[in-house]
């Protein structure tokens, strides 16, 4: 389990460190940093999958991504008393991410190259990767590094050895160290952060490739926009839990159960809802029920992933289904770690009542996402370049 996210010059976060549970609500109002939270989150997934620097690029780049405010914030600043104004800078111009789990953890900085004649010159470089064991406090355990094109591993007695001299700056030490035999640590990380699942743009409008007939193969994992649901459906029908299936279904809509219509290889999403002689297609569903049906296809994968990552699920929802997809994000939390933005209070509400909860309000001062709760933050102390 990913026990906390570690946030430094990304948008709206100056600094932040969140505290992880198995279920974890992140909530507030509208301009919060909810949505920088989620998409810091998103590029730590891209950092295994070598997509870090294309995922920057097209958020505008990594100057247009930084924090714009000044490198401290002085009490001052804060009580009115002194105007909010920049000073000498002391650091190097930086965007780190990074999270820590029970197993392994990793960090990442990346920075503006010092001299480029390349037509690429304003792409990011990576400075320095990190992956540790346990908190990143002042002298972690490090199992492998990454500064400027040299990574290095730890052997059996814990002494760090160069295994690659020649990394390119634009690439990451995931996807280009990673090895069973000499790196195996790297590649266990690697994978665990590829399973890392993101749900944030189920579509539901009247093209959406969810409501009309689709070509079913046996799908474990729901895409993330939810087009191949009605086989993510029949999937869970066929081997995974299909009576939780049909209790989520029934407790959101009144003893109704879901159908897949299949004919000629082709599958269609369809609901049987008491009173009515056939089922409903999915051209004929509403919006929000189509929604929460693709919730329930993400939420009880037969292939749980290490971290399930929910933005504004309550989107097109009505308000009385708050309440069953907050029974849902609870019970699949007994198979996988579940994390919800969300700016629905009757939504944190509801998931706050179970002890497996933790609930984060975001707030912004002078610019900067901060947690409003100020609950106990673990140990984080950025490694130096």
């Amino acid at each position: 389990m990913l026990t906390a996210i570690a946030v430094s010059g990304y948008r709206s976060l100056r600094e932040i460190v969140v505290p992880l549970s198995r279920v974890t609500v992140v909530t507030g109002p509208n301009g919060s940093g909810k949505s920088s939270l989620y998409r810091s989150l998103r590029l730590l997934a891209d950092a295994a999958q070598g997509r870090l620097v294309a995922s920057l690029a097209q958020e505008g780049g990594l100057a247009s991504t930084l924090w714009a405010g000044p490198e401290r914030i002085s009490l001052g600043m804060r009580d009115g008393s002194v105007p909010v104004q920049g000073t000498v800078r002391r650091e190097s111009v930086a965007l780190k991410l990074g999270f820590s789990g029970e197993g392994l953890g990793y960090a990442v900085d990346l920075g503006m190259p010092i001299k480029s004649s390349s037509a690429f010159g304003l792409d990011p470089e990576y400075k320095l990767e990190t992956v540790f064991s346990g908190p990143m406090r002042a002298r972690p355990v490090i199992l492998a590094d990454r500064r400027g094109p040299a990574v290095r591993v730890a052997d059996d007695e814990g002494r760090l050895r160069v295994v690659l001299s020649d990394l390119a700056p634009y690439d990451g030490m995931l996807t280009h160290a990673a090895d069973p035999r000499g790196a195996p640590e790297l590649l266990a990380l690697r994978e665990r952060m590829r399973r890392l699942r993101f749900y944030d743009h189920l579509r539901t409008d009247p093209d959406a490739p969810m409501r009309g007939k689709r070509v079913g193969t046996r799908t474990p994992v729901l895409a993330s926009d939810g087009g191949d649901l009605a086989a993510a459906l029949q999937t869970i029908r066929e081997i995974g839990d299909g009576r939780a299936l049909d209790d989520a279904v029934a407790d959101a809509f009144d003893g109704a159960r879901v159908e897949i219509g299949m004919e000629g290889g082709l599958f269609e999403t369809a609901m049987r809802q008491p009173g009515l002689l056939r089922p409903l297609g999915a051209r004929e569903l509403s919006d929000g029920t189509l929604r929460y049906l693709a919730l329930v296809a993400a939420l009880l994968s037969p292939r749980p992933p290490e971290l399930l990552v929910l933005n504004e699920p309550e989107t097109s929802l009505h308000p009385d289904l708050i309440a069953p997809l907050a029974r849902l994000v609870v019970a699949a939390s007994a198979r996988t770690q579940v994390l919800v933005v969300t700016h629905a209070a009757a939504l944190a509400e509801a998931l706050a009542r179970t002890p497996e909860a933790m609930v984060h309000r975001l707030e912004k001062s002078l610019g900067e996402t901060r947690l409003a709760d100020d609950p106990p933050t673990p140990i984080w102390i950025w490694p130096k370049r």
